[in-house]
C-alpha cells in the first residue's frame, strides 16, 4: 500500500510539473512530495536490514521511469525527479538513522527537513535549468509543512496500526 501511495504521488507531481510548469512544483512540494518525504520513512522502517538501499533506489527509479512512459514529454522532469530523489534520499536515510533514538516524529520531520533542502536545490537546477531561490524556498517551506501534516496523519494511520500487530 506504502509503495502505490509513494509511486502515485510521484507520478502525480512530476506530471503536474510537465503540464503547470515551475510554480506547480510549489503546491506539488506540500501536497505530493510532503507525502512522498514521509512515506519513505515509513518504508525505510519496514525494509531496513532488508535491502533497504537497494528497494529505496528501485522505488525511486520507478517512479520516473512511470511518469516519463505516462508522458514522453516528462524526461527532463523524471530525470530531475529520479535525482533530487536520490540525493535527498541518501540524506534522509542517514539523518534519519542518526535519529534512530529520539521518538518517531522526530525523526521524520527531522530527516524531513533535511531531504527536503537536499531535494529542492538538486530538482529545481535539474528540471528548469537555473538556479531559481524563490522556487527553491517555496518548495522547501512546502515540503516541511507538508512533510509534517503527512507525519501526523501516518502516525495516526499507519506507524499506530504497525505498533498495535506487533504487540
Amino acid at each position: 500500500m506504502l509503495v502505490a501511495l509513494y509511486l502515485a504521488a510521484i507520478v502525480a507531481a512530476n506530471l503536474s510539473v510537465v503540464y503547470f510548469g515551475p510554480y506547480a512544483s510549489i503546491i506539488n512540494s506540500f501536497v505530493f512530495i510532503g507525502l512522498d518525504i514521509t512515506t519513505r520513512d515509513a518504508l525505510h522502517e519496514r525494509w531496513e536490514g532488508r535491502n533497504l538501499w537497494g528497494k529505496m533506489a528501485l522505488l525511486i527509479l520507478s517512479g520516473s521511469v512511470l511518469s516519463w512512459l505516462l508522458n514522453r514529454d516528462a524526461g527532463r522532469i523524471a530525470l530531475a525527479s529520479f535525482t533530487a530523489f536520490a540525493a535527498s534520499g541518501a540524506a534522509d536515510t542517514v539523518v534519519y538513522h542518526l535519529l534512530r533514538h529520539r521518538p518517531k516524529l522526530w525523526r521524520v520531520n527531522g530527516s524531513n527537513a533535511v531531504s527536503a533542502a537536499v531535494d529542492s536545490v538538486v530538482f529545481t537546477s535539474v528540471a528548469f535549468g537555473s538556479f531559481m531561490p524563490l522556487i527553491m524556498a517555496g518548495q522547501f517551506l512546502a515540503k516541511v509543512a507538508g512533510g509534517y501534516l503527512w507525519a501526523l496523519v501516518l502516525n495516526r494511520v499507519y506507524w499506530r496500526r504497525a505498533q498495535a500487530q506487533e504487540r
